[in-house]
């Protein structure tokens, strides 16, 4: 297969991890006769230093004519630090998802085994959870009409949402859930919010194409509970925009690092892969970052142009590194590897087969294993 990629590194320590992924694929390009092509354009605080705009046309151009983009972090504590910054990197971002089209953001959690101890929750509460959550991406308060008076004393963010949004993203987190273990939680706040009444009604209505899929309900309070008292519980987790962006980054803790999450932003044209953690300004440069995320969205890449062997491929790599204690120091604080070495070694292990077998029956991402 040949396949186009756009690499949007972005900032801080976004081009460390991204040149992880890109060895990684290239590797499996080596190994499978695969033909991948990569580009690399400027997006976030990098691009407003450049060009003054976050995500510049020839950027935007780049990431439409690809086939898909591989997309590292972006922010900077100088804007972080300025609330009265016009330009912001994260603008960047938002008008990429919006601009490709990108309505559905997907985000497998689930504990690493080897790895129980690092979270902060007990081990026995989070053993075995395994989730997917189904973040809607182009709607809600983050797109809405912006308001600020004249003395900036009064601010508003409208949420908004169509029943056309909903509907496709509530089509997209059923069929998910018919591939593992058939439950849907919708996560809102239907008892104060009228958006949320909608998102309610509507994913009610469609649930009845799928009779083989439980459906339930938590408001997001309750569901930011419930995700550490019993995240086990949670199969697909199907959610608006802000909510989606809370409880993701909540369900970190499960895996015991933030560094280990990836996601996919998909559309019916284009799809965009990412770690979930930021751009960590503080350990760009170091060696330090932690670039599993990263190369884990890279195997959610494959597996949206359906490589399921590739991609298991992948996720048994960095399983065997993490088994093997080859991590840096956010998972092992007396770990010497660097973002570099944790790269290389699951490279290698991609390469010379010899240490790996991938369980033929669980080819889907989060399901590879090592026997």
């Amino acid at each position: 297969m040949k396949l186009n990629i756009a690499v949007l590194a972005g900032d801080g320590i976004g081009p460390e991890i991204t040149q992880q992924s890109i060895k990684v694929l290239k590797a499996i390009a080596e190994r499978f006769d695969h033909e991948f092509l990569f580009e690399e354009a400027v997006v976030g605080a990098s691009a407003i230093d450049l060009t003054e705009n976050p995500l510049p046309d020839a950027t935007l151009d780049l990431c439409k004519k690809s086939d898909a983009v591989l997309f590292g972090a972006i922010g900077d504590p100088k804007y972080d630090n300025n609330p009265a910054a016009k330009v912001r990197p994260e603008q960047g971002l938002l008008k990429l998802r919006k601009d490709l089209g990108l309505f559905a953001n997907i985000r497998p959690v689930r504990a690493f085994e080897r790895l129980l101890e690092h979270s902060p929750l007990r081990p026995d509460r989070i053993e075995g959870a395994d989730m997917v959550i189904y973040r809607e991406l182009t709607g809600g308060i983050y797109f809405g009409e912006k308001t600020l008076s004249d003395d900036e004393r009064e601010a508003s963010d409208l949420c908004v949402y169509t029943a056309e949004e909903i509907e496709r993203m509530t089509h997209l987190a059923f069929e998910a859930a018919q591939k593992r273990r058939n439950k849907v939680t919708l996560v809102d706040k239907a008892n104060v919010l009228e958006t949320s009444r909608l998102w309610r009604r509507t994913v009610k209505e469609i649930s009845k194409d799928y009779p083989d899929v439980e459906l339930d309900f938590l408001y997001v309070d309750n569901a930011a509970m419930q995700m550490i008292i019993n995240p086990k519980q949670f199969d697909v987790i199907l959610t608006e925009n802000m909510f989606g962006d809370i409880i993701s980054d909540e369900a970190s803790v499960i895996g015991g690092s933030i560094g280990l999450l990836a996601s996919a932003s998909v559309g019916k044209e284009h799809a965009l892969f990412e770690p979930i953690h930021g751009s960590y300004p503080q350990a760009a440069g170091k060696g330090i970052a932690n670039p599993i995320a990263s190369i884990l969205s890279a195997a959610m890449l494959l597996e949206h142009f359906n490589l399921l062997e590739e991609a298991a491929i992948i996720q048994a790599a960095v399983d065997k590194s993490l088994e093997m204690n080859i991590c840096t120091s956010d998972i092992n604080k007396e770990s010497s590897y660097s973002t570099e070495k944790v790269g290389t070694f699951i490279e290698g292990l991609i390469l010379d087969n010899e240490d790996l077998k991938i369980n033929g029956d669980n080819l889907s991402l989060g399901q590879a294993t090592i026997i």
